[in-house]
């Protein structure tokens, strides 16, 4: 635990995490729409009266290696007790879209660099690893295949840096697959990558399965 007088959960990643949330000081909207609202919600009421300090700097649009290129304004600056990350949809897409931006993939080169530097620098903070998602279904559905392979792929080298790294590791595309068995994939996930408000609910769900168990600071 750092030093820090509150609890502090740190939610990084792309528009996943993002949520829209407000950049503005209001603590009703900081968090924005999606799970990192939902969990500081379900935890804030149920550790009602503990100094936890719930921080969301997920930006839409963002790679693994964005999130290294603002790690030490957006992470280490924080100085987290728990530090979230969920990325690697952007990665993903402009490989299999093609765009220029995608022409190399630095997705487990960018991690790594970021994972390393977090223990050098906050080695007492929990990290934990979210596992990249998507459903058959808007965006994803031209090129389902190159997708799907893709994202597995991250999804591989996900866990595996987990257990390189000794982070807590959330599964989230099980999650999402079993869903699309009660309901149709759009239901989960409008465009195939964004949740929706009951997808979002899949990823607190097992967010806190996760991570709520290994953390005594968020148990009640």
């Amino acid at each position: 635990m750092t030093t820090n007088t509150s609890f502090t959960v740190l939610f990084q990643g792309d528009s996943i995490t993002d949520g829209t949330r407000s950049r503005e000081g209001d603590p009703s909207l900081c968090l924005g729409q999606g799970y990192p609202y939902l969990i500081a919600a379900r935890l804030g009421e149920e550790l009602a009266g503990r100094p936890l300090r719930f921080v969301n700097r997920g930006i839409s649009g963002n790679r693994v290696s964005d999130l290294y290129a603002r790690w030490n304004e957006d992470t280490i600056s924080v100085k987290p007790d728990v530090v979230s990350i969920l990325i690697g949809v952007n990665d993903a897409w402009r490989i299999v879209e093609e765009l220029p931006t995608g022409a190399t993939d630095r997705f487990e080169r960018a991690y790594r660099h970021l994972l390393e530097e977090t223990r050098e620098v906050l080695p007492n903070a929990a990290i934990v690893l979210c596992e990249p998602f998507i459903l058959k279904t808007g965006v994803t559905e031209a090129r389902w295949e190159r997708w799907q392979s893709r994202v597995a792929a991250y999804g591989r080298t996900t866990r595996k840096l987990a257990e390189e790294y000794g982070t807590l590791f959330v599964p989230l595309q099980e999650a999402f697959d079993r869903a699309a068995e009660r309901a149709e994939p759009a239901y989960w996930i409008w465009d195939g990558v964004h949740p929706t408000a009951a997808g979002h609910q899949i990823i607190a769900r097992e967010w806190l399965a996760a991570v709520q168990s290994a953390t005594p600071a968020l148990r009640a």
